[in-house]
């Protein structure tokens, strides 16, 4: 009971750290003249993955590797098909994906699940395998610099928020910065031990709670992003916003754990969870090609999670 409490707690607490530093990191972003997209690309991209990466990180750091491939899997079929579903929901109508930019995110989010299903379907991802997929994320990261974005492409922040954004204090953003950054870090300390706690008081897999719990908790920051776009009429951004993160899980926070240390997939985690991960991430491929995601497919979404939950905990 003091386990799942703690949990509570100490995952609240690193969500709501993370939402502090993306804000003040966005802020400071804007009050530097960097452009609204490359805000949106680089400070809130990375801000809302934090708790995933750094929890992964702590995870490795201390050999509890399962719960590194619970959290990357768990969070990308939340952030397809939970995610995705609840964005075509507010949105009320289709969601049209004409702009070019976004297919070819498309490509690298197919690309970066088949290759990171590859290499956890052998059982471990050691160092080698780890370097790869930063090499890959790396790449990605060099296609979002150099690629040509339109110019009429929108963001997140309008142009009011940025001009008022930039009168701001740029002293007491750099202290909200440190203060929640040492919160992330503390956040998910606790958050893994209280995990790690729980698996072993409940004699169950420690990769079961991080697919269940962690992952829907750390996935939090995306949904309220893609939903706060959704609502101001720019749909695609929240779908450029689950693409970027799927790439970023797959690649960035499972290369930078299995650096530290040899991830393990657990049975569970092979079987299932990798199963409805590669579903997920070719469902919405196919899905995506005629350009448009419509309310019902959004459904069809949702309902996909709600059977992969219930298989999860064995109830079907």
């Amino acid at each position: 009971m003091n386990s799942a409490l703690i949990f509570v707690l100490s995952l609240g607490a690193l969500l709501v750290a993370a939402r502090y530093f993306t804000r003040s990191a966005e802020r400071l972003g804007h009050m530097m003249r960097m452009s609204p997209l490359m805000v949106g690309v680089v400070i809130v991209a990375l801000g809302t993955s934090l708790p995933e990466l750094v929890s992964s990180i702590i995870a490795a750091s201390k050999g509890n590797t399962e719960i590194v491939a619970g959290n990357v899997l768990g969070a990308n079929i939340s952030n397809i098909f939970l995610m995705l579903g609840c964005v075509t929901l507010v949105a009320g109508t289709s969601i049209f994906l004409g702009e070019e930019y976004i297919f070819i995110d498309l490509h690298f989010m197919l690309g970066s699940a088949v290759l990171v299903s590859y290499f956890m379907w052998q059982g471990t991802i050691g160092t080698v395998e780890g370097a790869i997929l930063m090499i890959g994320f790396l790449i990605y990261q060099i296609h979002l610099f150099q690629s040509e974005k339109p110019k009429e492409m929108p963001v997140i922040s309008e142009e009011a928020e940025i001009s008022e954004i930039r009168k701001s204090n740029a002293r007491n953003d750099v202290l909200i910065l440190i203060a929640s950054g040492v919160g992330i870090y503390f956040g998910a300390e606790y958050t893994v031990q209280s995990i790690i706690d729980i698996a072993h008081h409940m004699d169950i897999d420690e990769g079961l709670v991080s697919i269940t719990a962690l992952s829907l908790g750390t996935t939090l920051p995306e949904l309220s992003v893609s939903i706060t776009a959704t609502r101001r009429g720019h749909a695609e951004i929240a779908i450029g916003n689950i693409l970027g993160s799927c790439i970023f899980n797959a690649l960035a926070v499972t290369g930078t754990a299995a650096v530290i240390a040899p991830i393990h997939i657990t049975p569970l985690l092979r079987e299932v969870a990798l199963v409805f991960f590669l579903i997920a991430s070719v469902f919405f491929y196919l899905l995506a090609q005629d350009k448009k995601i419509s309310k019902w497919e959004g459904l069809l979404f949702l309902l996909f999670y709600v059977v992969f939950f219930l298989k999860i905990i064995k109830v079907i």
